[in-house]
C-alpha cells in the first residue's frame, strides 16, 4: 500500500510527515519504531520477515534479534495490543511478525481526523482510551513478590538487631533473636505492602519514573502514618506515656519514593539492575536520622528507653561504631543498612517477578 495516509483501528499513519495519530491525538514513537511500524503497516496481512525489519529499518546496521523484540514491544505499547491475545501485531515465532488489523487508505467513519496534529492538552489525555490492559492477577502477583522481599529484607535486618540485643541481655540468646527477627520481619512486610500496592499499580501502567515515585510514596505515607498514629495511640493507652518519636508518615513517603526510583530503574531489558536502588536507599538510609527522622531501629531503641524494664539497650550498637550509646553516627549507619536491605530486596523481588511473567506471557521471548 503506498498512499501516504494509512488508517486502522483509531489510528491514521501519516508516511509523509512521519506522525501517527489516535484520534487526532499525536502517538510519540522514535524514528526507527516508526519506520517498523509503517513497514507493518503497508503489509497487511503478509508476513515481514526477521531480515526485512533488519534490512529496510536498521538499514544494514549490526543489531541483535533483542533489539527487535524490544521495538515491536513498543509497538504493542504505543498501539495498546497484548502479545498474548494480538489485535494489530501478531508474532510468527522464528520468522517475523504480520500485522492482522483492517487497514485502508481512506478515513473510516470511526476515525476523527483532525486538520493539524494536537498537543497533548489535559482534555485529550482524559479522553483517550488506556493504552495498557490493567492485569489484576499481574498486581496482585507483583504486590504480593515486593511484600516477600520486603520479608526478606527483614529476616537479614532481624538477625544482626536480634544478635545485637541477644549480648546484652540475661535471657536466652535464641528467644532474643527470634522475637526481634519476628518484629522486623513485621514492621518490614507491613511497609512494603503499602508501598508495593501503589506501586504495582504504577509498573503495570508503564508510568515514569515520577510516577513511580508518587505512586510508592503514597503507599509509604499512608502504612508509615497508620503505624505511626495506632503505635503511639496504643503505647499512651497502655503505658499512659509514649516514644516522642518513631518511624511515620514522613519516612515513609521518603523511602516509598525511594522504592519506586529503584523500581523504574530496572525497567530496561538485560540483566536486573540493582546498584541504583542500593545506592539510593544508602543514601536516604543515612540522610534520614540526619535530619532527625528514625527508621525501625531508632524506633526500637526510643521505645526501649521509655520503658525501664527493657533489656535492649543501644550500648551495643554504639560501641561498633566507636559511640558511647545509640548517637547519630549509629543512626546513620543502622539506618544505611536498614534501608539498603529494604529497597534492594523489595526492589530486587519486583523487578524478578515482573521479569518472569513477561517472559511467559510474551510469545517474542519464546523465539
Amino acid at each position: 500500500m503506498d498512499a501516504a495516509y494509512l488508517y486502522f483501528d483509531t489510528f491514521r499513519l501519516d508516511r509523509e510527515n512521519r506522525l501517527l495519530t489516535r484520534n487526532g491525538v499525536p502517538v510519540d514513537l522514535s524514528g526507527r519504531y516508526f519506520d517498523a511500524l509503517a513497514l507493518l503497516v503497508g503489509a497487511p496481512g503478509a508476513l515481514v520477515s526477521k531480515e526485512r525489519f533488519l534490512e529496510e529499518v536498521w538499514r544494514g546496521v549490526p543489531v541483535t534479534d533483542e533489539a527487535l523484540t524490544q521495538c515491536v514491544k513498543a509497538l504493542r505499547r504505543a498501539l495498546g495490543d497484548d502479545a498474548t491475545r494480538p489485535r494489530f501485531i501478531e508474532t510468527v515465532p522464528k520468522y517475523g511478525y504480520r500485522f492482522i488489523a483492517e487497514v485502508s487508505e481512506g478515513a473510516p467513519e470511526s476515525i476523527q481526523v483532525a486538520p493539524a496534529p494536537v498537543g497533548f492538552s489535559g482534555s485529550a489525555l482524559l479522553e483517550a482510551p488506556p493504552l495498557y490492559r490493567f492485569d489484576w492477577a499481574r498486581y496482585w502477583l507483583l504486590a504480593g513478590a515486593g511484600v516477600v522481599g520486603g520479608g526478606v529484607a527483614g529476616v537479614i535486618g532481624g538477625l544482626f538487631y536480634g544478635f545485637v540485643a541477644a549480648g546484652q541481655t540475661a535471657q536466652n540468646d535464641s528467644a532474643v533473636v527470634l522475637v526481634m527477627t519476628a518484629l522486623t520481619v513485621l514492621f518490614s512486610m507491613l511497609g512494603s505492602a503499602g508501598i508495593c500496592l501503589g506501586l504495582s499499580a504504577a509498573v503495570q501502567r508503564r508510568a515514569n519514573w515520577a510516577g513511580h515515585m508518587a505512586a510508592g510514596a503514597m503507599g509509604g505515607m499512608i502504612i508509615g502514618g497508620s503505624v505511626k498514629l495506632l503505635g503511639l495511640d496504643a503505647f499512651s493507652l497502655i503505658y499512659g506515656s509514649s516514644p516522642v518519636t518513631i518511624t511515620g508518615g514522613i519516612e515513609g513517603v521518603v523511602i516509598g519514593a525511594a522504592v519506586g526510583l529503584g523500581m523504574w530503574f530496572t525497567r530496561r531489558s538485560g540483566p536486573i539492575r540493582l546498584w541504583p536502588a542500593a545506592l539510593i536507599g544508602i543514601g536516604i538510609g543515612v540522610a534520614i536520622p540526619a535530619l532527625g527522622g528514625r527508621l525501625l531501629g531508632g524506633s526500637l531503641i526510643a521505645v526501649a528507653q521509655m520503658l525501664p524494664q527493657s533489656q535492649l539497650r543501644p550500648d551495643q550498637i554504639g560501641a561498633l561504631v566507636g559511640e558511647n550509646g545509640f548517637g547519630p553516627v549509629s543512626a546513620m549507619v543502622s539506618g544505611a543498612l536498614e534501608s539498603l536491605l529494604f529497597v534492594v530486596g523489595v526492589v530486587w523481588a519486583m523487578a524478578l517477578a515482573w521479569r518472569q511473567m513477561d517472559r511467559r506471557s510474551d510469545p517474542d521471548r519464546s523465539e
